[in-house]
């Protein structure tokens, strides 16, 4: 039996090609922006998640991790004595003022700590030792630096509010929302390196709890002893952190508008080559109502159609989008989409492809089946 929704769609070979390509715009749209916003999201609060700190101590409102405010670094011994606590240390994470060979100054984000290597900070080092950093004045870069302040090597020195300090290693994967490059040296080095801010100071405290212990119960007891301060939980900061993002630089909404218009030229185009395939072969339809077939006969027909063009359009929209990712990753920016999106994704193809195969449903549906007997 000849297939008529199939012959039906590829009569046309070229019509059927746009259709594909207009669902193939949209699918890669949706992946790419999307993978984009979570990519970006990640970033937000990638150094939270990777820390292993199960509490944050914060000054009172803090917006996000990378715009925080100093406090009294003595606050330490505060929650070092709170029953539950397994260790607390503090960590600063500064805007320091970097000087490059070439006379012109940029912002670095840096992160200090007496010992890095006790909350998984960085997680990921190329090169160096970054025990190191206590032993004087040194720095490790992340490799995203490179583009935004050119090579170095390590052994290198670059000058920190007219400091000069000796590059010993390098880091990678730690990226910040702002793409601003991140470093990291020892706490009582950044603390000397502004002394007018940081100067017993700290911007906040990490808190790793008992095995066993009621972090309700300890974050509750932090709280009490540090009331002009906020804590929060390790998801908990990084959600915030995330959502500051999201709702002062209006990205959501960005993201939102552009995967809406993506879907709309998708629908808008398989609908139209639908409509005027279905024209085309009208008395095609109006055969199958004369041979017995039922309105949901016509209806199977153009379904199916539109559920090629979706498995087609997905199919290439989907090898588009990464094939994009490795060009994405070269610009230094980072690329997220998870299983389940693809998921999501592929069921909105689906439904995009079926909502636009109803403009045809509309006109068929009057398909009277004398018309196959006219001339």
């Amino acid at each position: 039996m000849v297939d008529v929704a199939l012959k039906i769609l590829l009569h046309d070979k070229l019509r059927f090609v746009i259709t594909v390509l207009g669902v193939a715009f949209a699918v890669t749209l949706m992946l790419v922006q999307v993978g984009l916003f979570l990519g970006l999201l990640d970033n937000a609060s990638i150094t939270i998640e990777k820390c292993t700190a199960d509490l944050w101590v914060t000054s009172r409102n803090t917006a996000n991790v990378d715009y925080g405010q100093p406090f009294p670094a003595c606050y330490l011994q505060r929650v070092r004595s709170v029953p539950g606590v397994e260790r607390a240390d503090n960590l600063i994470i500064w805007f320091t003022r970097l000087s490059l060979p070439s006379g012109a100054t940029e912002l670095v984000l840096t992160y200090g700590l007496e010992d890095f290597t006790r909350w998984n900070l960085p997680w990921r080092v190329l090169n160096g030792e970054i025990r190191d950093l206590r032993r004087g004045n040194f720095v490790f870069f992340d490799q995203s630096a490179r583009k935004r302040y050119g090579r170095y090597e390590a052994g290198d020195y670059r000058e920190f509010f007219g400091r000069r300090m000796k590059i010993i290693g390098e880091t990678e994967e730690v990226l910040s929302f702002t793409t601003t490059p991140i470093a990291f040296m020892d706490f009582h080095l950044l603390q000397s390196l502004e002394p007018q801010s940081l100067f017993d100071q700290t911007v906040y405290i990490l808190v790793k709890l008992a095995p066993g212990a009621d972090a309700g119960r300890v974050q509750a007891e932090i709280q009490h002893r540090l009331p002009y301060n906020d804590v929060f939980p390790k998801h908990t900061w990084a959600r915030l952190s995330r959502d500051y993002w999201i709702k002062t630089t209006g990205l959501g909404l960005n993201v939102f508008v552009t995967v809406f218009l993506g879907c709309l030229v998708g629908i808008v185009v398989v609908a139209q080559t639908l409509y005027t395939s279905t024209m085309e072969h009208f008395k095609e339809f109006a055969m199958v109502r004369a041979m017995g077939g039922g309105t949901a006969d016509v209806y199977y027909i153009l379904v199916k159609q539109a559920v090629i063009a979706a498995l087609a359009g997905f199919a290439v929209g989907a090898t588009l989008a990464a094939a994009a990712r490795p060009a994405i990753v070269g610009l230094g920016l980072k690329m997220i989409v998870p299983g389940s999106f693809f998921l999501v994704v592929f069921a909105g193809t689906i439904l995009m492809c079926l909502a636009a195969s109803m403009v045809s449903y509309r006109r068929i549906a009057k398909a009277e089946p004398a018309l196959v007997f006219r001339g």
